[in-house]
C-alpha cells in the first residue's frame, strides 16, 4: 500500500461500468434478491404503461437458458432519434444512467420508476439483452452485449448495432429478453414461485390487467394466468382465506387529497398475533413501510379511541388502550398513487414523503369514523371494539405478570437474601419473625 495519495490515484468509472463495479448500490445485492430485482425493474416499466391506461397485458417467460422475456402491449419505448444524443430512444434508455420519461408528469401520471436507471442497470448486469419494439406498424430490434476486448477493457451493455427496423407488425408494445451475467450473480436461476407471487400481487393492484408467466425450464412447462376485477378487495380476501374473519366483506376506504390517490382495504380476523399491513406506492411494494403506514396507524388509533368512548364495557373498566390493541388480528392493504415519490434508496422499500402521511391520515379518519358510526355497521363496530378490549386486557394482564416476576427476581437478588427471607404465608396469624445472630443461626432458624 502506497504512502502517497495523489490525483492520479482517483479513478473515474464511466457509463455502465460503474454499475458492474458496485451492483449492490443499484439492485441491493448480487444474490437472489438482486437477481429478482432485475426482473422487477423491467416488469415495473410494463406495469407503469398499464397503470396509466396504455396497456392491459403483460407476459413473462423464463427461458430454458435462464434468460427472461418480458413483453407488454403498451406504447413501446420511443424509437425516434434523441435530439441531443443523436441515437434512438431505445439506445438512450438502455445505455444511459438516469435517462427516461418519468422525471416529469407528461408521459406518466404515476410511475414506480423514478431514477431512470432500471433498464440500463439490467443491461449493465446482463451478458446480453435484446429489445424489440412494435410501434406504428413496424417491428424494431436492437441488441446489447457485455464483453472484454483484446486489451482487457470491459465493455458493459454496449449496442452491437443501431436500432434496426426488421419488418412489419400489427402488434404494439415492447419485448425485452436478457440473460443475467453469471460473473455478477451467485445464481442466475429465478424462483418460479417467488416471481408468480409478485405477478399475482400486481394483478390484484391493477384491476383487469392480464398477466401470464411461463417457465420453459421444466417439462412439462409451467403456466399461470392472473386477472382480477375486484382490485385490493379481492387481494385482501385472498390473503385471509385461511383465517376466520370477524366481518366477511373488507372495509374499503378510498379518496384523494392533494393529488394523492388513497385506496385501503382492511379486515379484522380472530388472529391474536398482531397486525399484517401491506403497503404499495405506484404498485411498488414498500415492505419497510414509511409515512403512508404511519398515517394509517395514527388515524386508526384516533378513530378507535373515539369509537371506544361510547363502549360501556371499556368506560366501566377504565381501560387504557394502545395502538397495538386496535390492530390485533387486522389485515390491511394500503395502495397509493402519487407523483414525486421519495423512496428511501434505489430498491424502494420505504416511503419518505411527508404529504403521504397527511393524505392517508385524513382519508382514513374521515371515512373509517363514518363507517363505524353508521348504524348499519353496528355489529361490525361492536365486534371490533370487543376484540380491542380483549387485546388490551391480555396486554395489561401480561404486563402485570411481568412486573410481579421482576419484583420477585429483584427481591431474591437483594443484598439480604439468605439472611432476610420473604414471608410467603397468606395467613398473618401463622407467620412468625425470627431475629437471630450470625449466619449459622440464621440457617438454623430457616429449618
Amino acid at each position: 500500500m502506497s504512502e502517497n495519495y495523489t490525483a492520479s490515484d482517483l479513478h473515474v468509472l464511466e457509463g455502465l461500468t460503474a454499475v458492474r463495479k458496485r451492483p449492490g448500490m443499484y439492485i441491493g445485492s448480487t444474490g437472489s434478491r438482486g437477481l429478482h430485482h432485475m426482473l422487477w425493474e423491467i416488469v415495473d416499466n410494463s406495469i407503469d404503461e398499464a397503470a396509466n391506461g396504455y396497456g392491459d397485458s403483460i407476459s413473462i417467460t423464463i427461458n430454458s437458458d435462464q434468460s427472461v422475456t418480458v413483453e407488454d402491449n403498451g406504447r413501446g419505448i420511443p424509437t425516434g432519434i434523441h435530439p441531443e444524443l443523436k441515437v434512438s430512444g431505445v439506445e438512450v434508455v438502455f445505455t444511459q444512467l438516469h435517462a427516461g420519461g418519468k422525471f416529469d408528469n407528461k408521459s406518466y401520471a404515476y410511475s414506480g420508476g423514478l431514477h431512470g436507471v432500471g433498464a440500463s442497470v439490467v443491461n449493465a448486469l446482463s451478458k446480453w439483452l435484446i429489445c424489440e419494439v412494435f410501434q406504428d406498424g413496424k417491428h424494431y430490434r436492437q441488441e446489447f452485449r457485455t464483453y472484454v476486448d483484446g486489451n482487457g477493457k470491459m465493455h458493459a451493455g454496449e449496442p452491437t448495432a443501431p436500432l434496426t427496423e426488421i419488418g412489419k407488425s400489427d402488434k404494439r408494445g415492447t419485448r425485452i429478453t436478457y440473460l443475467p451475467d453469471a460473473d455478477i450473480f451467485d445464481d442466475t436461476s429465478l424462483h418460479f414461485d417467488r416471481v408468480a407471487r409478485r405477478l399475482k400481487e400486481l394483478a390484484f393492484l391493477i384491476k383487469g390487467i392480464k398477466i401470464t408467466i411461463t417457465d420453459k425450464r421444466t417439462e412439462p412447462q409451467k403456466n399461470l394466468n392472473f386477472c382480477y376485477s375486484g382490485g385490493i378487495s379481492d387481494f385482501l380476501i385472498d390473503m385471509n382465506k385461511d383465517k376466520t374473519a370477524l366481518h366477511p366483506a373488507p372495509i374499503m376506504l378510498e379518496g384523494e387529497k392533494n393529488g394523492i390517490l388513497v385506496n385501503i382495504a382492511m379486515q379484522y380476523t380472530t388472529e391474536t398475533s398482531g397486525d399484517n399491513i401491506y403497503s404499495f406506492v405506484n404498485n411498488i411494494p414498500t415492505p419497510e413501510g414509511g409515512t403512508h403506514e404511519t398515517g394509517f396507524k395514527t388515524a386508526l388509533t384516533k378513530v378507535m379511541n373515539e369509537i371506544i368512548k361510547n363502549n360501556q364495557q371499556a368506560v366501566k373498566e377504565k381501560i387504557e388502550f394502545e395502538g397495538d390493541d386496535f390492530r390485533e388480528g387486522l389485515t390491511a392493504i394500503i395502495s397509493l398513487k402519487m407523483t414525486d415519490v421519495q423512496f428511501e434508496g434505489q430498491t424502494k422499500t420505504r416511503l419518505g414523503n411527508t404529504e403521504a402521511r397527511t393524505a392517508v391520515d385524513a382519508i382514513t379518519q374521515e371515512q373509517l369514523l363514518h363507517f363505524f358510526q353508521n348504524l348499519s355497521n353496528s355489529q361490525i363496530t361492536a365486534k371490533v371494539c370487543e376484540k380491542a378490549i380483549t387485546a388490551a386486557k391480555v396486554r395489561l394482564a401480561a404486563k402485570k405478570a411481568k412486573k410481579i416476576e421482576r419484583d420477585k427476581i429483584k427481591a431474591d437478588a437483594a443484598p439480604l437474601v439468605g439472611k432476610l427471607s420473604s414471608c410467603t404465608g397468606k395467613d398473618y396469624v401463622k407467620n412468625e419473625l425470627f431475629i437471630v445472630e450470625g449466619d449459622s443461626a440464621g440457617g438454623c432458624a430457616k429449618m
